[in-house]
């Protein structure tokens, strides 16, 4: 299976399945001498484990790592990362259901028609429970950012959303709300409907809006490496995502240029910033803000007509331990996939020192 790898210079390949002995990654291309912080790394998988609040899936796993290479005496040699994350909590008989069942809007169908194969306990290679890997090299990617800030939070789930600008929201509040909303009123609104939407067996949508503050200017390269290319690529890649947006995004098709361009400041800074802190793919010196939609997750817990392997339309209904709604803990996924980015742009732009 190709497409297990993500970035140029300072690259992640991960490994594993959501129901096998363990997940883990290689993370090559990393600077020497960057000193790491190990409890942060533990902290960052803590906010992704499963388990963690009653809004998101049961599932107990202490998602503690373990590090085999390129590291000696808390720093990195250079040399490949490598790294364990073991599953201890899988209940594979929760999937013997679907054995020869593909469930909708799950990627069964497709990897059995691909591969002629398929890990059916969780999804294997398709759970997200990969995103993991991500969390462990996105914390080391953070350490080396120094200065730059990466804040995600969830902003909508269902139709319910947040309305004030990023710039007005007190970020120091996201931890502390288990839906990890940065409008503390909005945020037990939302909990309440994702409990709602729980008891009624079914699951629900919503977006993360992620803002990037005090990125250097020059960061992306034209024409296709475009810096926004990359983070849509990077956002796009994780499980359950339908949809990216920057800047202005879908709301700036309806404007006029004159309603839209950002003028300039004699400091090289912009009186206003729908660009979105990007510019002709490169990075302007202004906040990079977007957006990230996820659907509502496809295991619900309702009868649905499918098909099984032999083409004939039968009924199944999901069991087992399941999200009702993804984006509380996509948000620092959502943040690690960007410091990847992010960094391997240093790395290409030799900003890195």
């Amino acid at each position: 299976m190709a497409g297990n790898s993500f970035g140029n210079i300072f690259k992640l390949t991960t490994f594993g399945e959501s129901h096998g002995p363990a997940l883990g990654g290689v993370i090559d291309g990393c600077p020497p001498g960057i000193k790491l912080d190990l409890d942060f790394i533990e902290s960052e998988m803590q906010r992704r484990k499963p388990g963690q609040s009653s809004i998101v899936t049961q599932r107990k796993e202490e998602d503690s790592v373990q590090f085999y290479s390129g590291i000696f005496e808390g720093k990195t040699t250079g040399t490949p990362i490598g790294f364990l994350i073991h599953n201890k909590d899988q209940k594979s008989k929760d999937y013997s259901h679907i054995k020869d069942t593909y469930r909708p809007s799950h990627a069964d169908f497709v990897y059995d028609k691909k591969y002629g194969h398929r890990d059916y306990r969780g999804g294997g290679r398709s759970s997200a429970r990969e995103t993991a890997s991500r969390v462990v090299a996105g914390a080391i990617a953070k350490q080396i950012l120094e200065g730059i800030e990466i804040t995600a939070h969830v902003s909508s789930v269902g139709e319910i959303k947040v309305d004030t600008h990023y710039s007005k929201l007190d970020f120091s509040t996201i931890e502390n709300n288990p839906v990890r909303c940065a409008d503390p009123k909005t945020a037990v609104e939302m909990e309440s409907f994702i409990k709602q939407i729980r008891k009624e067996g079914d699951t629900v949508g919503g977006e993360v809006s992620c803002v990037i503050e005090n990125c250097p200017i020059g960061l992306g390269e034209p024409v296709f490496d475009k810096l926004h290319a990359e983070l849509g690529k990077a956002m796009l890649s994780i499980n359950a995502v339908k949809g990216f947006e920057y800047g202005s995004g879908f709301d700036g098709s309806k404007l006029k240029g004159s309603q839209h361009n950002d003028s300039f400041n004699s400091d090289g800074k912009t009186e206003t910033n729908n660009s979105g802190g990007i510019q002709g793919g490169i990075s302007n010196g202004m906040d990079i803000y977007f957006n990230v939609a996820f659907k509502p997750v496809a295991t619900i817990m309702k009868s649905q007509k499918t098909i099984d392997s032999n083409n004939n339309e039968v009924e199944m209904k999901g069991k087992g331990r399941h999200d009702p709604c993804v984006v509380p803990r996509a948000v620092p996924i959502v943040e690690a996939m960007a410091a990847l980015v992010l960094v391997d742009y240093l790395l290409i732009n030799k900003l890195y020192k």
